[in-house]
């Protein structure tokens, strides 16, 4: 079974995006989220709700951001520290 790095994603409370995605990005996360719901076993999630946490992730473990962050005096922080992956919270 593939390691993922997002756990499954929170019924949270639907936020509208607006944003252009390329046609492949959209597949790549539909497909994501098919993988995510068998390693899950839930259902597959909107592909949408998958950006969020994958930018968050993404943010989290840039590791030239947080040292610029730092050097910045701690501007821009990520409003909630990411649980870890796999943790149902995400």
């Amino acid at each position: 079974m593939a390691k993922l790095k997002l756990g499954p994603i929170a019924n949270d409370k639907p936020v509208k995006v607006a944003l252009s995605l390329p046609g492949a990005l959209h597949r790549d996360l539909v497909a994501y989220a098919e993988v995510l719901a068998r390693e899950t076993g839930e259902p597959a999630p909107d592909p949408v709700k998958l950006v969020v946490p994958m930018l968050e992730r993404f943010i989290a473990t840039d590791r030239e951001f947080a040292k610029a962050r730092r050097e910045a005096g701690g501007a821009a922080r990520i409003s909630a520290p990411l649980p870890a992956p796999g943790s149902s919270s995400v």
